[in-house]
């Protein structure tokens, strides 16, 4: 009997992906392909997937050893590309018995930081600092990586005195030698563990080093130790906003060595970039970030444990470039880049965001009443700052 025609072909689901700009593709038994596309996600037209139907399309872009991990182990994470047009980070797994795929797109073209939404100043001076620990850190699909590679491109293209080590699993964007030396390790394919590659990296004369996943105690303590011996160490957490992520360092430890850690911290950590995606009005994704920079105030907050203090010298500090996620939404939802309801549901002090829309609302309110009076047109005007 012949074998039957695949419904769907990797090539066109990925081309798919590539021409309408969608971040993610989901492969399922029971419906059809779905993309994500400006943070919605669609289905593709067309029967649903039947079991041979999924594991052709897995077995399009896995190699056998991917295939036998997903078979003994339930999943295998790996990376691919997809001839000059774009790289993809895939999870192929198994789920109620049958294989299953979620695709991230990588783009080529790195984003500049002034797509990213960030200050060019700031990324500047955090770039020039000859050590110390710069973390990027989110909920998962948030970003991350696209901003760190941005960084890790600049200096790549400035720098012709650094050796840069990345360590990634599995490695997403590649970048090639430009004016700095660039290693690329990828865990489980060249190296076996996050703390083995940074162990042998500190022996292979870096200036900076990048730690995909900062997901256990061994590899923390590796990377701050980086830091501390004179290494610019980029970094990445699964936190949102700047104090949580000191706190989740902090309790990665025992208890015993968490005043230790507090104090190395207060003194490596450069800093901290938390950012969420948001829907952008009408169509796309914004970064929103939360940004905490060094300074004198916010060490000793760390040191004496009172990181819950440390938004309030976020709100204060704009001059060094920091602000909280909440001024951020604030601020994007007053341009109409986005809704009133992520305005509101994103934020990480609910009542405090109700408050300040109810303010902004009542003035916004007396200003149209005033232009009425005035017989003026009224119009909206943008939210007071801060």
């Amino acid at each position: 009997m012949p074998e039957k025609e695949p419904i769907y072909r990797m090539p066109d689901l990925l081309t798919l992906l590539v021409d309408t700009g969608s971040s993610d593709l989901h492969v399922r038994v029971g419906i059809p392909p779905c993309y994500r596309d400006s943070g919605m996600l669609k289905r593709v037209e067309g029967p649903d997937c039947e079991p041979e139907d999924v594991e052709y399309l897995v077995k399009s872009i896995a190699s056998d050893d991917q295939i036998q991990q997903i078979r003994t182990q339930g999943g295998a994470d790996f990376g691919f590309a997809f001839g000059t047009k774009a790289r993809f980070r895939v999870s192929a797994f198994k789920e109620r018995g049958n294989m299953a795929l979620v695709l991230r797109q990588i783009p080529n073209d790195l984003l500049t930081i002034e797509q990213i939404g960030l200050d060019q100043g700031l990324v500047d001076k955090l770039l020039s600092t000859p050590r110390g620990m710069i973390l990027v850190t989110g909920p998962t699909g948030s970003g991350k990586s696209t901003t760190l590679a941005s960084m890790l491109n600049i200096i790549n293209e400035t720098d012709d005195e650094c050796h840069m080590i990345t360590i990634e699993d599995p490695i997403e964007f590649y970048h090639p030698h430009k004016k700095a030396v660039t290693t690329q390790r990828e865990v489980h394919v060249d190296v076996p563990s996050f703390a083995e590659a940074l162990r042998r990296a500190l022996r292979q004369d870096p200036e900076v080093i990048l730690v995909g996943e900062l997901r256990d105690l061994e590899t923390i303590e590796m990377a701050v130790s980086a830091a501390e011996t004179g290494h610019l160490v980029f970094g990445t957490l699964h936190t949102t906003g700047a104090a949580k992520t000191v706190d989740r360092i902090v309790n990665a430890f025992p208890m015993q060595q968490q005043e230790t850690i507090r104090i190395q911290l207060s003194t490596v950590l450069a800093c901290v970039i938390s950012q969420i995606l948001c829907k952008r009005l009408p169509k796309g994704r914004v970064a929103i970030h939360d940004i905490m920079v060094m300074t004198p105030s916010i060490s000793a907050l760390i040191r004496d444990n009172k990181t819950f203090r440390i938004p309030s010298d976020q709100q204060t500090g704009q001059k060094y470039g920091m602000v909280t996620l909440d001024d951020g939404l604030f601020g994007y939802y007053g341009k109409g880049v986005v809704s009133r309801e992520d305005c509101v549901n994103k934020a990480q002090d609910y009542t405090g965001m109700m408050m300040r829309l109810k303010e902004w609302d009542e003035q916004q309110a007396a200003l149209q009443a005033e232009q009425l009076a005035a017989g003026g047109v009224p119009g909206a005007q943008p939210p007071p700052a801060g």
